[in-house]
């Protein structure tokens, strides 16, 4: 079949899909819900995966962070929940360690049952902010945590050690309290004390676009945050290694060394747990896997359904011009040029529904943007129209066959 030929028949198809608009368009329903479904799902998972990336970098880049049960993934047991708290002492044990660059130690002050949001009203510059966490960091936190400051400085050894009643603010509450000032030099008021703005956060990424909770927060030294929540001694241990390649051996040194200050039995498993991007990371391919499989199966029933109904309406195409292929067949048509064209013309069939999933998970994955990253991906959209048309080809074959097999002179009989 040569260029002119493939022409002539996407013009037939075309023609036959104008004729028969009710008929086409219930057709390709199933492929345009398959396609949609995969472009607007790999969207979702692209989005969600850039901003987890950002994420895990906010985290620190060669940190490891220790907490009495595990963070991410399941809810803490209640052997978990009585375990001892990690200590001030503990942190400044694993600050000694070979390879360790530094570490930090961290209290938080917030409603953790919902995801982390604050409970504090904070005052300042003639403003309110309602909800907002307190934090406690060392003053090695910004550099343990790979924090990266706005305005002004961080905490100071000497702010820690006279307990100053200085404060650094996360983004959201700087911009709520001093939308139009700098807030350096500021006070606000928190938690019973009066405190001086030294230095602002830049704005942390989140899994979903808007207001993210990490940054309504209020940070203070260690020991100032003492004053204002002396009940709060759930220690968060941070700590910064050398070299990548050196993890290994950190991690089993920060090991030893808590299970002997925690007396911990040799026979027993360790009553804190070591963890760091990596475990965000692990988790989150799990949810992906998941999400991958639920958009293959939605997508698979969509173009399933799809392709039997291009079968269907290809049957009835070829019961309909069964007259038009017994002519075509005496005027020297080939088998290979009937199989062709039936074939090919499933295939438009199946690549209009492609392109019209396309066109509308393209503006539905960009709407969805305001609620939920996503980011439409060249690659996903190339393979779903690949196999929108790889459709076509499937459920295509067996009514071309069909038509290349008639007799001729039973069609040119057929009424």
């Amino acid at each position: 079949m040569n260029l002119g030929d493939v022409k002539e028949t996407v013009t037939i198809s075309l023609d036959t899909l104008r004729a028969n608009k009710l008929r086409s368009g219930l057709t390709v329903l199933g492929i345009v819900i398959g396609v949609l479904t995969v472009i607007i799902m790999s969207s979702v998972i692209n989005g969600l995966n850039e901003n987890i990336n950002g994420i895990i970098q906010q985290l620190g880049s060669n940190t490891l962070f220790v907490f009495r049960f595990a963070v991410f993934g399941s809810q803490p047991t209640l052997e978990e929940l009585s375990r001892k708290q990690m200590t001030y002492d503990d942190m400044l044990a694993l600050r000694g360690l070979p390879h360790v660059v530094d570490a930090a130690a961290s209290l938080r002050f917030g409603d953790f049952n919902f995801g982390g949001a604050g409970m504090t009203t904070v005052k300042g510059g003639g403003h309110k902010q309602e909800n907002v966490g307190l934090g406690g960091e060392s003053f090695t936190s910004a550099v343990v945590n790979d924090w990266h400051i706005n305005r002004g400085r961080f905490f100071t050894e000497q702010d820690e050690e006279r307990a100053a009643k200085v404060t650094i603010l996360a983004h959201d509450t700087a911009e709520t309290l001093f939308p139009d000032t700098d807030p350096l030099g500021k006070e606000i008021e928190v938690g019973g004390i009066t405190a001086t703005v030294i230095g602002t956060l830049e704005k942390v990424k989140g899994l979903t676009p808007g207001k993210n909770p990490n940054d309504s927060y209020c940070f203070f030294p260690l020991t100032t945050f003492h004053q204002i929540h002396p009940e709060v001694l759930d220690y968060w241990i941070g700590v910064k290694y050398d070299d990548p390649r050196n993890r290994p051996a950190v991690e089993e040194e920060m090991r030893e060394v808590l299970r002997v200050r925690r007396k911990v039995p040799v026979d027993k498993d360790d009553n804190f747990v070591i963890f760091g991007s990596d475990s965000l990371t692990r988790l989150w391919s799990q949810l992906t896997g998941g999400l991958f499989l639920l958009m293959f199966a939605l997508s698979s029933v969509g173009l399933m359904v799809g392709g039997v109904g291009v079968m269907n309406i290809m049957l009835v195409s070829v019961t309909e011009r069964t007259r038009e292929i017994g002519v075509r067949k005496a005027i020297g048509a080939t088998k290979r040029t009937i199989l062709l064209q039936f074939t090919l013309e499933a295939m438009v069939l199946c690549a209009i529904g492609g392109f019209i999933g396309i066109a509308l998970g393209s503006l539905i994955a960009l709407a969805l943007h305001v609620v939920v990253p996503s980011v439409l991906s060249s690659s996903w959209v190339i393979a779903a129209f690949t196999v929108s048309i790889g459709i076509g080809l499937v459920f295509g074959i067996y009514p071309a066959w069909k038509a290349a097999n008639l007799n001729p002179i039973d069609a040119l009989r057929y009424e």
